[in-house]
């Protein structure tokens, strides 16, 4: 078996989510500990108690998603003595910084400080309304990219997230947004969906949020990866702190590659991907991206130990 570890992104959130955890595993709560004291704020209340309003607040659900997906790592390596050795590791858009996370890069301290502020600074880059993000279902990547080209040509609205096979997100200016979908109804698109959220991620909108998270940066303690990580901005391994740097940076207001992301790692041998955190979404997209591979979500204690038996036979 040749594995690799995911790890979700901002949608996963719901309340209660990791409580079993806390309770049940003195690594995982002390995650959850370190996590409020890093941001001077009871994040582990807002998780397990709500309100669900606020905790999908993207300054409080990246932060939330990435304590919950930590705190299943470290119950896996420390309270049940599993030596992760995987072949890569992976996150989609704010589980990337998860990913980092588990492969040694950055301390979750700075990171879950980081993606606080990542949080926030998406948010305020475009104000409420001017962006749109929505979900184009049933045509394939160079389709989408057409008529986002054909849509908004000056780039107001481009493919955000190219996550399976006739799944694709798009976003940018609301307008152009709502035009492309019309577009691809027109070009045979089973389906557009408006999605429910904050901000036009991984569009030019964010390129401000970019840069001052390029400046945050420089207050983080870097390392080379333990593992490598396949980036969402190239779906190619990086192995070096500072073309990861790079990498996080263009993340911000560029497309997530996912389902090239799995396609490498499948290309390379991968046959089994284990999901670290809240929810099963990269579960499903991964079932939709290649047929005949291994996916296990594991974010309660009873899927962990599952994962851990998995792992130990594996050996």
């Amino acid at each position: 078996m040749k594995y690799a570890i995911c790890f979700p992104g901002q949608g996963a959130q719901q309340v209660g989510m990791g409580r079993e955890l806390f309770d049940t595993f003195p690594a995982a709560k002390a995650v959850f500990q370190e996590a409020d004291d890093a941001l001077s704020a009871h994040l582990s209340e807002l998780i397990f108690n709500g309100p669900e309003g606020e905790l999908t607040l993207t300054a409080n659900a990246q932060p939330a998603i990435m304590t919950v997906s930590v705190a299943a790592l470290r119950a896996l390596q420390d309270d049940m003595g599993v030596d992760l050795v995987p072949a890569f590791t992976a996150g989609h858009s704010l589980g990337e910084y998860t990913a980092l996370v588990a492969a040694g890069t950055l301390s979750f301290w700075d990171a879950v400080r980081l993606v606080n502020k990542r949080g926030r600074w998406m948010q305020e880059a475009a104000p409420e309304g001017v962006g749109a993000m929505a979900a184009i279902l049933g045509l394939d990547a160079e389709a989408v990219r057409a008529v986002c080209a054909e849509a908004a040509p000056e780039g107001e609205c481009q493919a955000a997230n190219f996550n399976s096979p006739g799944q694709v997100v798009i976003s940018g200016v609301a307008e152009f947004v709502d035009k492309a979908s019309e577009l691809a109804k027109a070009r045979g698109a089973r389906k557009t969906v408006r999605l429910n959220v904050s901000a036009p991620f991984h569009s030019r909108l964010m390129v401000p949020a970019a840069e001052k998270l390029k400046t945050e940066f420089d207050k983080c303690g870097w390392a080379d990866p333990k593992w490598p990580l396949v980036a969402n901005v190239s779906a190619k391994p990086v192995t070096a702190a500072d073309a990861i740097r790079a990498s996080l940076y263009e993340q911000t207001f560029s497309p997530v590659l996912w389902e090239d992301s799995v396609a490498y790692m499948a290309d390379n041998g991968v046959d089994t991907f284990l999901e670290l955190g809240p929810g099963e979404v990269l579960c499903g997209l991964i079932k939709r991206c290649r047929k005949g591979l291994t996916q296990k979500a594991a974010g309660t204690p009873k899927a962990l130990e599952a994962v851990a038996e998995l792992l130990r036979e594996a050996r």
